[in-house]
């Protein structure tokens, strides 16, 4: 354990905790301010974290009961928010080390294209770019892009298995020193070490190649979250990060040494992937001002939100034909997020939620709630590292300003006194930061 380093990345998406945006101190106009993601982003790189981390949704959420006059769905703060792609070069020209990751989903996307975006990003950052391979939970995204109805939940992982193959192989279509730009001979690229794609599959027909030369990292980081079967085999195949939804311990480290385990065979060496939970962060001078902070932020979320949030993974059930404050019912499959469903289930069987109870815990956000004094978050993380449970976290902040600047100026200072994470970056790539493979 001597030396484990803790990798600690920022997630900023307006409306993560579905009450927090209400608080007095909060700066609701952060969904769209470039000028709020700047500032949150020199935060977090003040901090040394490895990234800022971006999500994306290409539908309002619930968009369909909206359309029906549901308007706890118009109430939904999730619902306006930047491409994060867009977002990326804006703060790349205001950081100087911090990793910028943000997700592009392979369901209603081109891998042509998302590999020029990230590999434009990588070069425009120098070589801090990262993307999220995401197959799309929000089933509303189908009904933009020409669908009546999401696509199969194996089919879109299908899809997104080839879709990466080919935004690998158009990363990698310049062998090194490919462009010349030679004044002198007038060869401006050499042809033999430029290479064709030339890929035909299933679901794609791409000559390639990128008309750019290799990006800094030549791979940009490739995140993942994903937690169902397919997902896991997806993330040990191709991912450099895994999020999770983990919020038990033993859970976790299991969910980790499978990860790992399927990593070694796919041939990949496992500490190569990086496995992060996410969690949301509630900081206070003391644990009961902590406390205090979270019932105060969660009294700001209306019961028939929470309700309504907790829907689209509900399997097609009606919550409200059960009794709200009864145990909660077994979810049937669904086709949206597999691993959302999971989570749901287990936190409710585990702590005996009611359903009510379950839903304002999800309106809080999807991740594991840590809430207490500096010194309280960082023991948990601490042990959570030290179990062997994670390779670093995904810090969720409910709100911003405050909820970033808790966690970066009091929680991060305090993981650095223990030694369990960097006071200095020691790398000018994404990669370097989370020791990750290297591609030359």
């Amino acid at each position: 354990m001597a030396g484990k380093m803790l990798r600690l990345a920022l997630f900023l998406f307006p409306g993560q905790h579905l009450g927090a945006w209400r608080l007095p101190e909060a700066v609701p106009e952060l969904d769209v301010g470039v000028e709020h993601y700047v500032r949150a982003a020199q935060m977090a790189e003040a901090a040394k974290m490895d990234a800022i981390f971006f999500e994306d949704q290409a539908a309002v959420p619930r968009a369909n009961d909206i359309l029906k006059g549901d308007t706890y769905g118009a109430a939904h703060p999730r619902a306006i928010h930047f491409d994060p792609t867009m977002l990326l070069p804006a703060l790349a020209m205001k950081t100087t080390h911090l990793g910028l990751a943000a997700t592009s989903t392979a369901t209603y996307n081109e891998p042509y294209n998302v590999a020029r975006k990230f590999a434009s990003i990588d070069f425009i950052s120098n070589g801090r770019a990262g993307w999220n391979l995401v197959t799309s939970f929000n089933e509303n995204e189908a009904q933009n892009f020409g669908l009546d109805k999401h696509v199969d939940h194996s089919l879109r992982y299908e899809r997104a298995s080839e879709f990466i193959d080919v935004v690998t192989g158009l990363w990698d279509s310049w062998e090194p020193g490919a462009v010349t730009r030679d004044k002198e001979s007038g060869v401006y690229f050499d042809v033999a070490k430029m290479h064709f794609l030339q890929h035909e599959g299933r679901f794609f027909k791409v000559r390639g190649p990128l008309p750019m030369d290799r990006s800094p990292q030549v791979r940009p980081v490739i995140f993942q979250a994903g937690s169902s079967e397919p997902g896991r085999e997806l993330a040990a195949r191709t991912a450099d990060v895994v999020f999770t939804l983990q919020t038990d311990i033993h859970e976790a480290r299991a969910f980790r040494d499978d990860i790992r385990a399927r990593a070694v065979r796919f041939g990949r060496d496992p500490d190569m992937i990086k496995v992060l939970p996410g969690i949301t962060p509630i900081v206070g001078r003391t644990d009961e001002e902590a406390e205090e902070l979270r019932a105060r932020m969660r009294d700001l979320i209306p019961e028939e939100l929470a309700i309504s949030h907790l829907a689209p993974h509900s399997g097609g059930l009606n919550f409200r034909d059960f009794d709200l404050n009864g145990p909660m019912p077994d979810l049937p499959e669904t086709n949206a997020g597999k691993s959302h469903r999971e989570a749901i289930m287990s936190l409710a069987r585990r702590g005996n939620l009611s359903i009510l109870q379950t839903a304002r815990f999800f309106a809080e956000g999807s991740y594991m709630k840590l809430v207490g004094a500096p010194t309280t978050i960082a023991d948990r993380m601490q042990e959570w590292l030290e179990a062997d449970a994670c390779d670093g976290f995904l810090a969720v902040p409910t709100h911003f300003p405050s909820g970033v600047e808790d966690f970066t100026t009091q929680v991060v200072p305090e993981l650095q006194r223990r030694g369990i994470f960097r006071k200095e970056y020691s790398g000018a790539h994404l990669r370097d930061h989370l020791g990750v493979t290297k591609y030359s």
